[in-house]
């Protein structure tokens, strides 16, 4: 599928998975995240993804990852997991130069479209509960939180936590 901007988002293929690698570290961890306001690099060290774990996600069966490609250049990332009639959507990803621009609204976009074509009547998302202003931006696209919360996990392979953190769950129901 083809947006505007010149901006190509389609799905993933395993030969991406590199890049993926390092798109998904630069914009949410160390140095290079803090170019971009969606960083976590004060609240976490570490990484946020391997590729292992990205080839594991896009071996499930009802998962997708979408990329977004300018030139051929990936510039970002959506994670998505169809779960009966709902969708999980996690991993949104803009490189950090490229934050603020739009891209990352056009990926929710192209998420909840993909959602709306395998039959899912709700998007979740899960989002760190000290994140007001990442909060506050899927708020403004029809998010609200549910009430539910999530221990964030106690594994290395997502990060170290810098203090206790845990998940808000968010919901937008498509129509």
């Amino acid at each position: 599928m083809q947006t505007e901007s010149s901006i190509v988002i389609g799905p993933a293929a395993e030969a991406d998975v590199p890049e993926l690698n390092q798109l998904v570290n630069s914009a949410y961890r160390g140095d290079t995240s803090r170019r971009g306001w969606t960083t976590e690099a004060d609240l976490l060290d570490g990484i946020r993804t391997d590729e292992a774990g990205l080839l594991a996600m896009l071996r499930q069966p009802h998962t997708r990852i979408l990329t977004a490609r300018q030139n051929g250049t990936l510039v970002g990332c959506v994670y998505l997991e169809q779960k009966a009639d709902e969708l999980y959507l996690g991993m949104l990803s803009v490189a950090p130069d490229r934050q603020a621009g739009g891209l990352g609204r056009q990926l929710l976009t192209a998420g909840e479209a993909y959602g709306r074509a395998v039959g899912c009547r709700r998007v979740t998302i899960t989002v760190i509960s000290v994140r007001r202003e990442l909060i506050a931006w899927y708020e403004r696209r029809g998010y609200a939180p549910t009430g539910e919360s999530q221990p964030f996990p106690a594994d290395e392979r997502f990060g170290i936590q810098r203090q206790p953190l845990r998940f808000i769950v968010m919901a937008k129901a498509l129509d």
